[in-house]
């Protein structure tokens, strides 16, 4: 394979713009980002930008599926599918994530993933580098779109059986559900980004949960408490809710879905200012109806999994009563946010693939423009459209 040589473009650095940059890859990595033209020993392809932009390849640690394949779907076809699907839009990077469902679901999501995980094929689509087990351990009264049914108490026997794989690399569970803590403890061992979401935990449920090792809240303001339903569910006098708790706690990360449907512009930027763009990360939440026209489909397993209905903009649940997912891929986040929020470019591509690089654990690897890192990069407009996106220094071929 010839080293790439990417030029007539502006780099995107996790902290500044550089002009004119020339940004050299060689034998599936970035050798160097440079003003000057390196000096080349042998043969070597130029790529143009055309004056776009060169920006690190996106994470994806929260998505569910594409292109008509949800990850719960339990077949490494569906795997595939949807890994490609994301990597048209830049993502080279993803954590398959799982819904509500049964045990045997979510083991055939796993046996799924580590199948073409293991293939270790490029053209597979976004690299796989774990799971995001996010469901079934939800509070009964936050579940949202996904499947009732399947949303259960966290026992024992069944997480560690999940981790056991050693594909589980980020952990999510409802922080006032009897045997959270444990969950969280033993996520903690295995290494995991733990997470609360689809909850309705109190400040001091939440206190609990973070000194277990929780230290992320999935979805900002999506299938979490707030003041109100704390009350609700406790009574008086009111208590802090996850809300108060993320913003008041600087250890704590979140995550946002900038789809321009689920939060307004007035939320993302009162979330970028207050979390700033190493604490907050870009999430797609994308379901299987990702680049599909409108219609009716299945959010999780294909089999059983709740219906939901897409009208090519966002998700919404049966009778339209909530917004179930979003169908638009890390591309349209990236371009709503910087048009929505007061962040740089450069903090907004941060937010899509270094942030997420460093909560997950793989920074070292992946997530910038620096030498020594996967070549796993994309090629932008002005306008920031994706031109062109190679990963490990190979051309992604739609």
């Amino acid at each position: 394979m010839k080293p790439l040589l990417f030029r007539n473009l502006t780099a995107i650095l996790p902290d500044c713009l550089v002009d004119e940059a020339w940004v050299l890859c060689e034998k599936g990595k970035i050798v160097s980002v440079s003003k000057k033209r390196p000096k080349m020993a042998r043969e070597f392809e130029v790529i143009d930008g055309s004056g776009g932009y060169l920006a690190p390849g996106f994470i994806d640690m929260h998505v569910h599926g594409g292109d008509g394949a949800d990850f719960m779907d339990g077949t490494s076809e569906a795997v595939r599918v949807a890994c490609r699907a994301h990597a048209r839009h830049g993502t080279t990077t993803i954590f398959p994530t799982t819904t509500t469902g049964s045990p045997e679901q979510i083991h055939a999501m796993l046996d799924a993933v580590k199948t073409v995980k293991s293939e270790k094929c490029l053209m597979n689509g976004a690299r796989i580098e774990g799971v995001h087990l996010y469901g079934p351990f939800f509070a009964e009264d936050k579940v949202g779109c996904h499947s009732v049914s399947g949303r259960r108490q966290p026992v024992a026997a069944e997480y560690r059986a999940y981790f056991e794989s050693g594909l589980v690399r980020i952990a999510t569970c409802a922080a006032e559900l009897p045997g959270a803590i444990e969950f969280y403890h033993e996520a903690k061992k295995r290494r995991c980004l733990i997470t609360c979401g689809h909850s309705n935990a109190s400040w001091p449920e939440m206190v609990a949960a973070f000194k277990a090792g929780m230290r992320h809240v999935d979805h900002f303001w999506c299938a979490m408490s707030n003041v109100a339903s704390v009350r609700s569910r406790l009574g008086v006098p009111m208590r802090g809710s996850m809300l108060e708790f993320v913003l008041g706690t600087a250890d704590m990360s979140t995550e946002v879905i900038a789809d321009g449907c689920h939060l307004a512009p007035e939320l993302l930027d009162f979330a970028f200012r207050l979390k700033g763009p190493r604490k907050l990360c870009l999430v797609t939440d994308a379901n299987r109806a990702l680049d599909l026209p409108p219609g009716n489909y299945r959010f999780g397993a294909v089999a059983d999994g709740s219906w939901f209905e897409s009208d090519g903009r966002v998700g919404w649940s049966q009778g339209r009563t909530s917004l179930a997912s979003s169908i638009v891929g890390m591309d349209h986040m990236m371009r709503q946010m910087k048009r929505d929020t007061s962040a740089t470019l450069p903090e907004v591509v941060r937010m899509a693939s270094l942030t997420p690089a460093e909560l997950t654990g793989i920074a070292k690897r992946t997530g910038s423009l620096e030498a020594g890192k996967n070549a796993d990069v994309v090629l932008l407009s002005r306008k920031l459209e994706v031109r062109s996106v190679f990963i490990g220094g190979v051309e992604l071929q739609t």
